[in-house]
């Protein structure tokens, strides 16, 4: 590689980075479109402590007469409550703590009592045989998977509001033999011990579906209903035991003070290392500069990622964990310098023998994080993820940015010891 290419690519490279922080923190209306481009850092998704909302703590415990594994009708109950909130709020995040706790964090909230509400009061579903609250019920909402508002015609050619319930295969069948033996009469459904609905049933219903209706007169009164038919289908029984609003001017606060820490510790950064470093100083922030697009892009892009503060305490520990995989590198080469070797051969030295140690520490991190992501809640978790996506960049920038930035800084200079700030002893011969 000539002088020449290198400027080029180098200048390529500089407009690649100017690119890459317009992409990031820009917003624009795309020409010719109804769109806006958000940028990578504006469309992260951000935690409760950041963008404020709701915290909500269940205990959780086991129904009266309840068989089975307590812990499994514990995750059935989550994933349902996760199922019911996310359909409303994509960003809720929903986690079991303690063994028999349920902690439900919804972000951006503007009304928390809708949370409190659905998961507080839910509906208990009730399909009888007869028109008595203390009858026996034939089928209730354990058996219910899914719910939702639905408008259909009725048996006189009108239509009205109503919610489409659909059973798992142990319901379907006690679908099936209720509208058989009730066939030509009623079935009774009741919500909460009251009377809702007394459909007459023609024919017996198969198919694991089926479509009741009442005082429901608008889309919005099915979808409440069918809402509330879904919290009741809980495999445990929920008490409220903490609930909190978090301000979302507190997490703008937040989220600025955790960006003007970075921002002032990646100047710092920069300066040390191209004090210390000199031209291989500036090949470590190049790099640096890459590594906080990628970690920008990455964090947007990956779907479990959810900022909050030690996530962004994450981001800035893998920072330091990138430039320090660039000092034992650094190190390594002066080593090779002061022993006698050129520039190029200490440069390439340098990488290989610091290529061990930088595994070897990062690997490490890598299994850490991935134990506290896989075992964590909460903001632990949201440490841990990104401070696996940092680690895995770092070794990337380090090992492979890093590493091409100064192979193509050679044709520009390959001699001048003092640029890369390299020095050896008078007494050192140089090695052919």
């Amino acid at each position: 590689m000539n002088k020449a290419t290198a400027i080029k690519r180098f200048i390529f490279i500089g407009i690649f980075l100017v690119l890459g922080f317009i992409l990031s923190f820009a917003q624009f209306d795309i020409p010719g479109t109804i769109y806006t481009y958000n940028g990578f850092a504006n469309s992260i998704k951000l935690g409760l402590d950041l963008k404020g909302g709701v915290l909500a703590v269940y205990e959780a415990a086991p129904l009266e007469d309840s068989e089975g594994d307590f812990s499994q009708q514990l995750n059935a109950t989550r994933e349902r409550i996760s199922g019911l909130i996310t359909a409303q709020y994509n960003e809720a995040q929903i986690s079991i703590q303690q063994g028999n706790r349920l902690r439900i964090e919804v972000p951006d909230v503007s009304d928390p009592d809708e949370i409190f509400d659905l998961i507080g009061t839910p509906a208990r579903l009730e399909f009888k045989s007869e028109n008595s609250a203390d009858a026996e019920a034939e089928l209730t909402g354990q058996n219910v998977t899914n719910a939702y508002a639905a408008y259909q015609p009725t048996s006189n050619g009108n239509y009205e509001y109503g919610v489409v319930i659909e059973f798992d295969a142990e319901g379907a069948q006690k679908f099936y033999e209720l509208t058989t033996q009730q066939q030509g009469s009623s079935i009774y459904i009741f919500i909460n011990g009251e009377l809702f609905s007394q459909p007459t049933v023609n024919s017996a219903i198969s198919g694991g579906t089926t479509f009741i209706s009442g005082s429901m007169n608008s889309q919005a009164e099915a979808e409440d209903f069918a809402l509330q038919i879904l919290s009741g289908t809980f495999s445990v029984n929920l008490t409220l035991l903490e609930n909190t609003v978090v301000s979302a001017t507190l997490g703008e606060n937040a989220l600025l003070y955790g960006l003007i820490a970075g921002a002032v510790a990646l100047v710092l950064i920069f300066a040390f290392m191209i004090w210390r470093y000199r031209m291989m100083g500036v090949m470590a922030s190049i790099a640096l500069g890459f590594y906080v697009i990628l970690m920008l892009f990455f964090l947007q892009a990956i779907p479990i990622v959810q900022l909050t503060l030690a996530g962004i305490a994450g981001i800035i520990l893998s920072i330091g964990m990138a430039i320090d995989g660039n000092i034992i590198i650094f190190e390594r080469i002066k080593e090779e310098y002061a022993s006698g070797k050129r520039i190029e051969p200490s440069v390439r030295a340098g990488f290989k023998k610091a290529f061990s140690a930088i595994m070897d520490s990062n690997i490490t991190t890598i299994v850490v994080a991935l134990v506290l992501a896989l075992l964590g809640t909460g903001s632990i978790q949201g440490f841990a993820i990104t401070l696996l996506i940092g680690v895995v960049l770092s070794m990337f920038t380090s090992l492979v940015v890093t590493r091409g930035l100064m192979k193509m800084y050679y044709p520009l200079n390959s001699t001048n010891a003092k640029l890369y700030s390299l020095k050896r002893e008078d007494n050192v011969v140089e090695l052919a």
